[in-house]
């Protein structure tokens, strides 16, 4: 509990409370247009329950526990908060008759009780959600770097317009983001562990995004977890800035093209998570009912945090904290909201 809570030697916010939440509205207006602009999305309503049981919420690494509960006038089926929205997103596209190019993107609010709390994580987590159609194709490398770069653009964009309203908060992100896979890293840096090569290659690029992750490297380890159903694991990657406050890489996106149904049944086969594929949402992908896409999700506060130079995500979100947490952030000059 709260083993890995950061506390910076000498830590002062630059922007009061107040400031603080005029700034996080002007980022996310700002970096909302840029995104829906740059990757052709609309903007929908996404929703905060789901029933179980229809494979539609998302099983992040498949350990998380979500929080479910029944409703007094919903009959046999129990209600699941979502944890995010990676496979609804995409039925969605589907039920909206969206095409090839066109997108959407929401607001996703979730809850995730198995999260280990400190600087970066939350309980409640808070994202944008977005997906598009792409052809068949374009289910390549090529699509998803092209993607990656959209994306980075819209953050650079966003940088330099809160530079603009806040002279204090230079900008700190490279010119151009760096590509890498996940075996590559480890064969770059074998005696390190996954995160310790995340921070050794973000702080010499700054900002990297870090491909193929959820299978087997070639030492038997895993990169990191990633739920078998909805992205590729060959043609997936996390989006990693580096975060001088903490002195570490943050990951702020998580994103891929996502499971035809080859690759469906390989990875359900590899997590020991066949009879999945029984399920509604992976009996429509397996019937080809579903359009390929891509999609992702972007932490919100952990975007403006970045932006901010907050020292932990407590100052631009509202959350549960454990006493720990509380009391350090309090003697460490941290104003959690």
């Amino acid at each position: 509990m709260g083993k890995s809570l950061f506390i910076p030697k000498v830590y002062q916010s630059i922007l009061d409370i107040i400031q603080t939440e005029k700034a996080i509205k002007n980022i996310k207006d700002h970096f909302e247009c840029e995104l829906s602009d740059a990757l052709n999305l609309t903007r929908i309503s996404a929703p905060l329950l789901v029933r179980a049981g229809l494979g539609i919420n998302d099983d992040l690494n498949g350990v998380e526990r979500v929080v479910s509960f029944d409703a007094l006038d919903i009959n046999n089926s129990p209600i699941e908060i979502v944890q995010s929205l990676a496979k609804w997103k995409r039925a969605a596209l589907s039920r909206y008759g969206f095409s090839v190019g066109e997108g959407i993107y929401t607001d996703m609010n979730a809850i995730r009780r198995d999260e280990e709390l400190d600087n970066l994580h939350s309980m409640y987590v808070d994202q944008w959600d977005w997906e598009k159609v792409i052809t068949y194709k374009q289910r390549n490398i090529r699509t998803l770097k092209n993607e990656v770069k959209k994306i980075y653009e819209a953050l650079k964009s966003t940088e330099k317009y809160l530079y603009k309203h806040y002279s204090s908060l230079v900008p700190i992100l490279p010119k151009d983001i760096y590509f890498i896979t996940a075996q590559e890293l480890e064969d770059r840096y074998p005696e390190l562990t996954p995160k310790q090569r995340e921070d050794k290659i973000t702080k010499e690029y700054g900002a990297v995004f870090v491909m193929q992750i959820g299978g087997l490297l070639k030492s038997g380890e895993k990169h990191d977890g990633r739920s078998p159903d909805y992205d590729d694991w060959s043609l997936n990657g996390d989006i990693l800035l580096w975060y001088p406050i903490l002195d570490r890489a943050i990951e702020i996106s998580s994103m891929g093209i996502r499971v035809d149904e080859k690759a469906l049944l390989k990875q359900l086969k590899q997590a020991n998570a066949d009879y999945r594929a029984e399920l509604d949402f992976h009996q429509s992908i397996l019937k080809r009912e579903l359009p390929f896409t891509i999609g992702g999700g972007i932490g919100q506060s952990r975007l403006c945090m970045f932006f901010l130079k907050k020292a932990h995500i407590g100052e631009v979100q509202v959350s549960i904290w454990n006493d720990h947490i509380i009391n350090e952030c309090k003697k460490g000059n941290i104003p959690l909201l």
